[in-house]
This record gives structure tokens, sequence and C-alpha cells, in this order.
């Protein structure tokens, strides 16, 4: 072999070598976890709550993650710092609107989401007309199809932050109504394998102060929304997803009497079945009530029905994790879709809006039944 043709061979040789020692660590490393921001204009226009979310996990070590979406907002949050622009938000839209239009599928076959952060529902309180349970049913779908493509995807659902009554005079109450009902629904629906996680962004965000219109966060309120996002998303991310304890948040920030805790426990059914009633806060001429149903038989339950009765003259307005339903003084609420199956000693809560007297609000007896 001529001296040529050995140092051609030999050169070969080494740029297999080289190219072998370059591709390896790219073939080994692990895939980016794909996070999709999945929101109306919160999320979309500009959402830079989205850009300070990605600079705190950057920051803090969380480098390799991806935000993935149909969308770009094309670096229109100005941070002074670099972000991953994708994102799912869409303007306008609602989780009722995407639900019914099955918009969602081919939303998350493009983007591959691993991980899906959900801020939706704003749009759906305009006008008050959309029921509670409409919403959640939406809500309940979405992640049926967020499962259909991934089967292990997890969901941190959040609880909406606040809009103004200046922007809405239904909208409070009923983003109130919404927030305190997701615990209760996200414990039912989650599951080992694809975790359902919630997200805190309503307590501490003040509706006035942190939008620029009562809805829509300024720079601080997207701040806020970052804050309360990264400690839930770091921990789905380091896999120590834990199931969110139940909080209802308060109508007001300053309700004019102090909140009653007075609980009335009452076993039903031949002692299969417990239930308890408390007042969470009560302000002006409305409270927020909850109660508790227990199954103290040796079976599951395939479904429950509470019933108590007022003596002061109160009135539900809405309620959540329930049907509800009042003739008179008396109320019958019964389970929704994910709450009726409880094994031995399992329970479920449900909570009410209502009206009283702003004099006396007595605790009535409840009676349950599996």
């Amino acid at each position: 072999m001529s001296l040529r043709s050995t140092l051609y061979v030999m050169l070969a040789a080494a740029l297999v070598a080289v190219t072998f020692v370059v591709a390896r660590p790219a073939m080994s490393a692990a895939a980016p976890v794909r996070i999709m921001p999945l929101g109306d204009s919160i999320t979309a226009g500009p959402g830079c709550w989205r850009a300070k979310l990605w600079q705190r996990l950057q920051t803090s070590g969380y480098t390799n993650v991806d935000f993935v979406g149909g969308v770009s907002d094309g670096g229109g949050c100005n941070p002074g710092y670099a972000y991953d622009f994708d994102h799912e938000g869409h303007g306008g839209y609602s989780a009722t609107g995407i639900a019914d239009n099955n918009q969602l599928p081919s939303w998350l076959s493009a983007a591959r989401p691993d991980v899906v952060l959900m801020h939706l529902g704003t749009n759906d309180m305009w006008g008050g007309y959309i029921p509670l349970a409409t919403k959640l049913a939406a809500f309940t779908k979405l992640v049926g199809q967020m499962r259909a493509n991934n089967p292990a995807v997890k969901v941190v659902v959040a609880q909406i932050i606040p809009m103004s009554a200046g922007a809405c005079a239904t909208c409070p109450a009923d983003v109130v109504a919404l927030n305190a009902a997701i615990p209760g629904w996200a414990a039912g629906l989650t599951t080992a394998q694809s975790p359902v996680v919630v997200a805190d962004l309503w307590t501490g965000f003040d509706a006035v102060a942190d939008t620029g219109d009562g809805v829509h966060p300024n720079d601080a309120g997207f701040t806020k929304m970052a804050n309360a996002w990264f400690p839930v998303l770091t921990r789905v991310l380091d896999g120590g997803v834990q199931p969110t304890a139940s909080t209802s948040p308060s109508r007001s920030a300053s309700p004019s009497t102090s909140p009653s805790r007075s609980a009335s426990a009452s076993p039903s059914n031949s002692g299969r079945c417990a239930a308890t009633y408390r007042v969470i806060s009560q302000w002006g001429g409305n409270f927020q009530g909850e109660v508790a149903v227990q199954n103290t038989s040796a079976t599951a339950s395939t479904g429950w029905t509470a019933t108590f009765t007022f003596t002061g003259g109160q009135q539900v307005s809405q309620a959540w994790n329930t049907t509800v339903s009042q003739s008179g003084a008396t109320v019958t609420a019964r389970n929704v879709t994910y709450n009726g199956v409880l094994a031995p000693g399992g329970s479920t809560s449900f909570g009410f809006l209502a009206s009283w007297n702003s004099t006396t609000n007595p605790v009535p007896a409840v009676t349950c039944t599996l």
C-alpha cells in the first residue's frame, strides 16, 4: 500500500472515531420534558407569566424543558432575557368551547406534551349563564383527551386568577365557585400514571392591583402567576407529585362576620353513611358552606344523597361537586359522575354558596344515604 493510501485510511478511521465521540452524547441525552401552557388570552397575549416561569426554571436548574404548542408569542414579552415562545393559548377561547368543538386533540397531536399547565375558565364566566357542572364536565373531557394522546400525561390545573366586579358583576363569585370545586374534581380524576395536580393562582392575586382591566394581568400579576406555578410544576418535574389539599377560596377577603366552624354529623341508613356540615365563611347576606359525606359501610358505594333542612330562611344559589335542588327549606344534594364511588371508609365533600339573614345562620342536621 502506498504512503498516500495509508494516510487516507488513517484519516478515515480518525473521522469515524471523532464522529462517534461527538454523536454519542446526543444519542444518550434525555429528551426535554415537553410542557404545554394551555389557556386563553391570559396565557396567549402576551401571557408573560410563561416567560417569567421559563426564566425561573432555567435559573433553578430545570434546563431540560421545552415549552410546546402551536402558537408563538414571538418574544413579545421583551423581558430582557431569552425564553421559549411556544404555547397553546388562544384569546377568547373558553373551556366549554374547546371541549364542545373538540379543538384540543389536534393541538395535542402536534405538541405531544408530557405536562400540561391549564389555566382555563375565565371566558366561561361572562354573563354567568354556564352552570358550574358544565364547566367541570368540560374540564373532565379535556383531561380525557390529554390522556388519549399520552396516557402518562401530567396535568396541572389552575385555580384561576380572580376577575373584578368592575369587569363583570357576576364573575367574582363564579370564579370562587369554580376554584372551590377544582380540588375535589381533581382528586376524583387523578391517577398514579396521570396525576391531576392543582396550582392555586387565586390566593394573593388582586383583581384590581394585579390586572390592567380587572381580567388580564399586568407585570405584577404575571410575576405572581409564575411564582404560583413554579413550586407545583417543579414537584411534578421532580416526580414527587402529591395530592393538593382541598381548599375553598373565600368569596370575600374581608368577610363582615367571622366564619362559623360549627358542624353536625348524622349517620343514616343503618350506620352506612355519615355526613357533616360546616360554614366556611359568611359575609353580608351570603355564606359559603361545605358538607362532607363518608361511607361507613363495608362495601363501596355507587352513589350518595345528602339532605338537610334550613331553619333560618337560607337559600342555596350555586353548588359544586354535587347536583343540588332546594324545595322550600329542604336541600337535597346528590353525587356527580366523578365522586359517587366511595370505598369503605372513603369520603368526599361538596360546597355551596347561599344567602342568609345576616343575623343567625343555624347549622342544620344532615342525613345521607348510599
